[in-house]
């Protein structure tokens, strides 16, 4: 209740206080009463702190409201001015009127609380000058932001584009007892790294300061920076940040190389792509999996199928074993080039000989695709690798399909596929024969059914269906 801003009356308060007392709980009473107390006092300010807000609200600031305010008798404390201040968030400019009007009161002074809250309130205003004011004066009196005010603070600052007022704060917080977090440094570097004309100026600013300050700038964020600046085509850039990196003894490694990969793919340089490679294994470093399905993804994003195959048995040449990541971006390039048998022929070819299972989007796709070209048989292949690789079944498009277009052999070759991989489920059975009713293929159905075997034709639902169907059409010849 008080979280929410809501207290007992006494209506509620006095009973309640009754019945712990008879029941004897000691320490609840007591509890209770200090709760019910200290309701009241904060009652009591919460009044003073509507009064308040109101005479500042009706009028401009002046020597009127100043007066109204002294006829109050303000008991003046940190939490009553910054709860003044917060109410003004919307009006920096009467918060800063109020904040200088309270320091000039005899016997108060600001402290870290009040500088605090008004810090915040002419940030996240965006009135900068009177903004840096109040930090200059907090420093001179030495006093410091808290870190989850710069954090609010840095973050506005940043929505706001003021990126060298943001670069400034962070400087002069490393330099005081409450330093920012690697998430907090790491945060603006990437927001500086992804802005459309990165200022290396300010990038260096924050790396410089945290090595002042902190010795060595974790790998993680010259890899966010390197990532930024290489995703956004700015290659020079990123490079600088490589430099930088090694002179702090981080080597590039398949993190580094890989999101270099990935800009150049990004950017259509897939010659210049391959080459970061090859560069990789002069240095020594060995392209893994996540490095190569990068270059295969953005040979395939650009339409170049084939180029993505040389890439793959490059891949292959060296040992490293295709991931579903790897086949489904082939998979999915095959398919937007209507080449679908060639996918299937890839796919049944790859997972033969690698030990790796595509995803089970992948399978749908090209399933759906097969039959989209009457290739049943390649369908019913993929069916079984699917059951193979344990994932649910997938035959409502086979199914819907055979019902259709396709003959009862079909459906006999579909059904004894999905009977050798499980043979005590009948469900497949009755999904076909309901779909061949529902295309008014009933003597199709009839002829299915003579073909199967003894077990499934005396299955209870099976009989109930060809049952139901024999009763409707004596139902519809009755009324006719």
């Amino acid at each position: 209740m008080k979280k929410n801003g809501f207290f007992l009356d006494t209506e509620t308060y006095l009973p309640i206080l009754a019945a712990f007392k008879r029941d004897n709980l000691k320490s609840d009473c007591e509890g209770l009463a200090h709760f019910y107390k200290q309701m009241i006092r904060e009652n009591a300010r919460e009044s003073v702190v509507n009064n308040v807000v109101g005479i500042i609200t009706a009028s401009e600031w002046g020597i009127e409201v100043m007066e109204k305010l002294g006829k109050l008798n303000i008991h003046l404390s940190d939490n009553f001015v910054a709860r003044v201040v917060k109410e003004f968030r919307g009006c920096p400019l009467k918060a800063y009127r109020f904040f200088r009007w309270v320091g000039e009161q005899s016997g108060y002074e600001q402290n870290a609380v009040t500088y605090n809250a008004i810090a915040r309130t002419l940030a996240r205003a965006n009135r900068i000058n009177e903004f840096w004011e109040v930090i200059e004066e907090m420093k001179s009196v030495g006093y410091e932001l808290d870190v989850d005010t710069y954090t609010k603070i840095s973050r506005q600052l940043q929505k706001n584009r003021m990126i060298e007022d943001a670069v400034e704060l962070y400087e002069l917080m490393m330099d005081g007892s409450c330093k920012p977090s690697d998430q907090d440094c790491s945060s603006l570097l990437v927001h500086i790294s992804d802005s459309h004309t990165p200022n290396l100026d300010l990038i260096f600013r924050i790396i410089n300061k945290y090595e002042l300050n902190r010795h060595t700038l974790p790998k993680a964020i010259y890899d966010g920076v390197h990532r930024s600046l290489a995703g956004a085509g700015k290659f020079d850039e990123a490079e600088t940040i490589v430099g930088s990196m090694r002179n702090s003894g981080y080597e590039p490694d398949n993190v580094t190389f890989s999101q270099m990969v990935f800009g150049l793919c990004k950017m259509g340089r897939l010659e210049e792509a391959c080459k970061v490679l090859e560069e990789m294994e002069s240095c020594g470093c060995i392209p893994d999996i996540k490095t190569w399905t990068i270059l295969i993804r953005g040979h395939c994003s650009a339409n170049e199928i084939d180029k993505a195959l040389l890439c793959s048995d490059k891949m292959f040449e060296k040992g490293c074993s295709p991931d579903a990541a790897v086949l489904g971006a082939l998979v999915d390039c095959f398919l937007s080039q209507q080449r679908i048998e060639d996918a299937y022929n890839f796919l049944e070819e790859t997972v033969r000989n690698f030990v790796t299972s595509p995803w089970q989007g992948t399978y749908k796709k090209l399933i759906e695709g097969l039959l989209g070209i009457e290739k049943l048989e390649e369908a019913l292949d993929l069916m079984c690798l699917m059951r193979k690789h344990k994932y649910p079944p997938f035959i409502e498009s086979i199914i819907r399909y055979i019902s259709k277009s396709g003959t009862v052999d079909d459906a006999v070759k579909f059904l004894k596929a999905w009977s050798t991989e499980s043979p005590q489920s009948h469900s497949a059975y009755v999904h076909v024969f309901e779909s061949f009713f529902r295309e008014g293929r009933e003597s199709d159905a009839r002829d299915l059914l003579s073909k199967c075997r003894r077990h499934i034709t005396k299955r209870k639902e099976i009989r109930a269906l060809f049952g139901s169907v024999r009763n409707c059409k004596a139902a519809v010849a009755g009324s006719t």
